[in-house]
């Protein structure tokens, strides 16, 4: 991922495919860790939507997370602590872009299914997908403006203006809420919310509905609906750097994890 991606694993994780007959499922798997990416996992994510990508006959794919306490927690806080200047932050962000990119050009329909934490990084995944099923109490953020002081970038701020509205994107970045999937019911952002009992039947039920509807329609549509969504993304490499470049995402990156809040400077 533009050079950055290349930095030192801070600990083990993987993200895994399966395919059963039109049905592929990727999985990320860190749960000691939330399922939080690794530099390795991103890698892998992008190989698993190659894979799918080329393999004929598939319907739908289904993204989850291992262990039943996370979607996605995120990009491992331990990876920023190398970044040493803002030209690292915009090479992380259009690293993080061409991943989702990648993902939101993918030749399937695509189903998130979002048990406890889907934050930051794995806000923007989940979100990329066409679908989203949570399991009760799950929950949605961006707390950045709190956690770590850094920024996230146009194409991705877009993509959740798009999908959750400007309130609910000021909210979560501004004001860092994590609304539970309750909070989102009357939103429309999520297709189903269901006790956790039911997500396997829940997802089932909505691969079986997908696969049983004309894929040439499907696949024209969405991809007219992301070339929509892509018609006014703005450029903002320059705020991308200010904010990585800043002493603040330092202060935010060292105190993450201590219990302490980082003391902002607005520097």
């Amino acid at each position: 991922m533009n050079g950055v991606a290349e930095r030192e694993e801070p600990v083990a994780g993987r993200v895994r495919l399966t395919i059963e007959g039109e049905v592929a499922t990727i999985v990320f798997d860190r749960p000691q860790a939330r399922n939080a990416m690794t530099w390795q996992m991103y890698r892998d994510l992008g190989e698993a939507i190659e894979r799918i990508d080329t393999t004929p006959g598939l319907r739908v794919a289904v993204l989850r997370g291992a262990g039943g306490q996370a979607f996605v927690a995120g990009t491992d806080i331990a990876q920023f602590r190398d970044f040493r200047s803002g030209e690292d932050g915009v090479a992380y962000e259009q690293g993080i872009d061409q991943c989702i990119a990648r993902l939101d050009r993918i030749a399937v329909p695509t189903l998130a299914v979002v048990e406890g934490w889907a934050v930051g990084g794995g806000l923007a995944i989940a979100n990329a997908c066409d679908f989203r099923i949570a399991a009760a109490g799950a929950r949605f953020g961006v707390p950045i403006a709190r956690t770590l002081g850094n920024c996230l970038s146009g194409a991705n701020l877009a993509r959740l203006e798009r999908t959750l509205g400007v309130s609910w994107v000021k909210r979560m970045t501004l004001l860092a809420e994590m609304p539970a999937a309750e909070d989102l019911a009357g939103s429309g952002y999520l297709h189903a919310i269901v006790p956790a009992e039911e997500l396997e039947a829940t997802v089932v039920k909505l691969c079986r509905r997908i696969c049983g509807h004309a894929p040439i329609t499907i696949a024209v549509t969405r991809e007219a609906l992301r070339r929509l969504g892509e018609s006014a993304v703005p450029e903002m490499a320059d705020l991308i750097r200010r904010c990585y470049g800043s002493a603040d995402f330092h202060r935010g990156v060292a105190a993450f994890g201590t219990g302490a809040p980082a003391q902002w400077e607005g520097r």
